[in-house]
């Protein structure tokens, strides 16, 4: 049985992701007849009221991948010099959980943000600077580079793009909501790997 808090997939038209939405929301697409298409796995089952005409009860599937109709805000995002929001949540995703320079795992509250360029030498708070790192770690390194530290950094930081950042804002994702969304992942991404399938393959 499917928990009420899992998360449906909202597309646009082309199938370009949007945003995540609960049962509720989706409803209320279906409704208001802004649903185009569905795809993915039935997620929810909901039934109605008893029409007084019919004797017939309303029911209505939702799937865990709906496309919607609209010009959608979210397609701003999609210009070349996009960067999605930077929060911990979302860099600790990207990161997958693992300290930058132990190659340990840590819970979130284990975590924090650690700046490659140290912002006390003008490094910037942005995707391309800023790693997941142990709070042991990140006292080590301090206000030096991870060079003059003698620490090596595992991984070279990325900015997601829009796809990217849907997955890693996503709460409990489903292998098919998974697959759409990969789908539209760069070639390049380093994503593909941590799915476990190489998209050249």
């Amino acid at each position: 049985m499917v928990p009420l808090n899992q998360q449906v997939l909202r597309t646009d038209l082309a199938g370009m992701p949007l945003e995540w939405v609960d049962y509720r929301t989706a409803a209320r697409l279906y409704l208001l007849e802004q649903v185009a298409y569905a795809c993915g796995d039935p997620l929810f089952h909901l039934r109605g009221g008893i029409n007084a005409v019919t004797r017939r009860r309303s029911r209505l599937l939702i799937h865990s991948i709906i496309a919607t109709h609209g010009v959608h805000h979210a397609l701003n995002k999609l210009q070349g010099d996009y960067a999605p929001p930077l929060c911990n949540r979302t860099l600790f995703q990207r990161d997958d959980h693992l300290c930058m320079y132990c190659g340990c795992r840590f819970t979130s509250h284990q975590l924090s943000r650690d700046h490659v360029r140290p912002s006390s030498q003008g490094g910037r708070d942005h995707w391309n600077n800023v790693v997941s790192a142990c709070v042991r770690c990140n006292n080590f390194k301090a206000g030096r580079t991870p060079e003059s530290a003698g620490m090596e950094l595992l991984a070279v930081p990325f900015t997601p793009t829009h796809a990217e950042y849907i997955y890693l804002m996503g709460r409990g994702v489903l292998a098919d909501q998974m697959e759409f969304l990969r789908a539209h992942f760069p070639r390049s991404s380093p994503l593909h790997g941590r799915l476990g399938k190489d998209p050249s393959a």
